[in-house]
This record gives structure tokens, sequence and C-alpha cells, in this order.
């Protein structure tokens, strides 16, 4: 079997942009090639076009175009193009591509197409409350049509995404994103610095980092020395028209509470689980998300967690077994179970060893590779009854 993936997103140093997206869709080529089946990754939007061989997986980049009239159009049928004889010469089987932007709309494959849900705008839109530009409904319904098969790595996640394209007669199947577990240890859970707070994720309103000011300051009214540490890209807003939400951000904090707030950017991966290590609690108040990788990888790592009560994250957190869950507006109480954890380490370990049982029992990718082996193998077999 030869399964391939088209990505926006991939780690790799050769490769401008990877985040939850790209990291899940590694961990599982990761496993499939393990597994001894052949993985090939095509990355479209790039500035070269190349060619990279990692760990058994053929990585290609297929270089961004630029185009006078309909780019749209034409950009997806460069993406077609360059694929289309690759798998025919390296007899691909399927081909599995995100919902975000619809990208596959236009496109023709002599293979299946697998759409996994990873979030697409129509999605986002959705649970932010906020209008989305027509063209974009289009292209997103338009690839859903064309795809034989559907995954979701929540139930959540693909249960909103049925209704809202309205897709009929066709199951979406539920996989979890999975952790390379033992990328993910901590051997020393007992040693952390206590009262500080730790966010990993873009600064964007969608995220829920606008609640964060007035979290952070309840806390500091029972631990005057607590500390939050925010890791991740900065990002325009769409609805201020602000260039920085970290700039919105800095206006809400109190002058006392600011001093106590450090922003790093994005650093390197490796950096990040030292920052985990070092976590009281990792805080994640988004409003949107369909699954949530930084979730499950702070919970790997024995952290306690106050993550957002939306819908998907139901199916990561057991509340106040595993993690607690609180809905993101919630500032009192938000704050009120960061308290919890900070005032007791005994607590703060027991709720950490839980969450990390639950990743180990739920989001291990050796056993959720299986699940995906299994779900590709049912779409290739009645691709060739059909």
């Amino acid at each position: 079997m030869h399964i391939a993936f088209l990505t926006p997103e991939f780690p790799h140093p050769k490769i401008t942009h990877a985040a939850g997206i790209g990291t899940s869709i590694k961990n599982l080529c990761t496993a499939l090639s393990a597994e001894n089946i052949k993985v090939t990754v095509f990355v479209y939007g790039q500035k070269t076009q190349e060619i990279l061989e990692e760990n058994g997986i053929t990585i290609h980049l297929i270089q961004h175009k630029k185009y006078r009239f309909f780019g749209w159009f034409f950009h997806r049928k460069h993406i077609q193009n360059y694929i289309n004889p690759i798998v025919k010469k390296e007899k691909i089987d399927l081909l599995e591509a995100p919902d975000w932007t619809g990208i596959t709309a236009f496109m023709r494959f002599a293979i299946p197409l697998a759409i996994r849900f990873h979030g697409s705008d129509t999605y986002f839109c959705h649970l932010e409350n906020r209008p989305q530009k027509r063209k974009n409904f289009w292209f997103e319904k338009t690839a859903i049509k064309k795809a034989k098969a559907f995954i979701a790595p929540t139930a959540f996640a693909g249960k909103v995404s049925k209704e809202l394209f309205d897709i009929k007669n066709k199951e979406i199947r539920t996989i979890h994103y999975g952790l390379e577990t033992e990328k993910f240890e901590n051997e020393s859970p007992e040693v952390f610095e206590k009262g500080l707070l730790l966010y990993i994720g873009t600064l964007i309103r969608k995220k829920g980092v606008l609640e964060l000011p007035e979290i952070f300051s309840k806390v500091r009214q029972v631990f005057p020395d607590a500390k939050l540490i925010l890791i991740g890209g900065d990002s325009e807003d769409i609805t201020t028209g602000s260039k920085s939400t970290w700039d919105l951000m800095q206006q809400k904090f109190k002058n006392d509470d600011l001093q106590n707030v450090s922003y790093t950017g994005k650093i390197p991966y490796q950096k990040v689980q030292e920052y985990i290590k070092k976590a009281n609690v990792c805080v994640f108040p988004t409003y949107a998300e369909t699954l949530g990788m930084v979730t499950i990888e702070s919970m790997a790592m024995q952290k306690a967690v106050v993550n957002s009560n939306i819908g998907w994250a139901q199916e990561l957190i057991v509340d106040q077994e595993s993690g607690f869950l609180v809905y993101p507006s919630d500032h009192e109480l938000f704050a009120n179970r960061i308290v919890k954890i900070v005032e007791s380490d005994s607590f703060a370990l027991q709720i950490g060893k839980s969450a990390q049982k639950r990743v180990y029992e739920r989001f291990d990718i050796s056993k959720l590779v299986h699940d995906n082996i299994q779900f590709y193998k049912e779409i290739i077999n009645s691709n060739k009854k059909s």
C-alpha cells in the first residue's frame, strides 16, 4: 500500500511553516512507514521545488506560482498536474488532503481522495460566529463533493463539519490525532516552577488568548508571584484590524500583571518541551479547535491542564480527573481551577499522572496507526470493486 498526503505544512527545516496539522501528519507518516507502508508527502506553496527523503518518507516541495488571473483555479491545477504523474509512476493508492481552503476543489485524480477535517474555514467561522466569504465556502464545499471518504480527529469536529457541508450517505470516521509518546517523556514531573502558567499556540483571538489577561489577574490575587509565559507566533486580529494580537493583549493586562508575563514568540520545538517541563499549569482557553495537539502533548508530559470545555475538548480530558474543562470567558472558574492546581503540588502531580495515562490509552500513534491503515484499506478496496 502506498499512501500520499497533500498539505500546506510539514515539520522540516526546508519547509517554511509547520503547526498542529503538520505535526499530526508527520506523526502518522512516521508510524505508517514503521508499518512498512510507503508514504509520499506533497507540500504545496513552497519557495523551491525539490524532492527530499527523510526516514523512509518521500517529501515533494511544490513551488508556489503566481497568476495574473484566476489564481485560485490555476494554482490548484498546477498542484494537480504535479501530483498526477507521480501517482501513476509511484503507484500511489490513495491521496489524503486537508479540508482547509478546499485545496482539492477543481482537481481530478485517478485514485481515491480522502479528506481529513483538520478544521475548515467554514468550521472555524461557525465556531467563532463570524461571517465567511462565500468563495471560501464554495471552494471547501466543492472539494468535499469530490472526496470518497472523510476522517475527523474528534467526533465533534466530524459532526459539525457534516452538518455544515450537508454531507449525506457518507460516514465521517473518527480517528484521533496521535503522538509519538516516547518523544514526550518527563523523567522528573515533580520538578517544576511553582506558579508558572504556560500557553503554547498562535496569539490569535480564536485561541482565547484575549481571556488570559483577566484570568491571570485573578490568579495573581491569590498567588502574586505567579508568572505567565506565552509561546507562539503573533497574528493580526480580524475583529479590530490590529496588526498584532500581542499588542491587544498587553493593553488588557494590568501593569502589575504584565511585569510577570513573558512572550517568547516562536521557538524551536525542543525548547518548547523544556518550557512544558518547567510549567506548573498549562492553559488553553481556546474557542476553536478540532482537537488541539499542544493540549495532548502537555498531558503526555504529565502536566495539569486547564482547557476550554467546548465540544472537541470533552474527548480529550475527563474533567477534574485528567485535567480541567472550563468555558474560556468564565474567568472566575478558569482562575479557580488554576489556583487549585498551584496551591497543591501533590494534586498537580496526581492530575498530571492521570493526564499522561489518558494520552497513552487514547492518543498513542503506535495504536492509532492501525485504525488509519484499516480505513485506507476499506477505501482502496471499495474503489477497486466500483
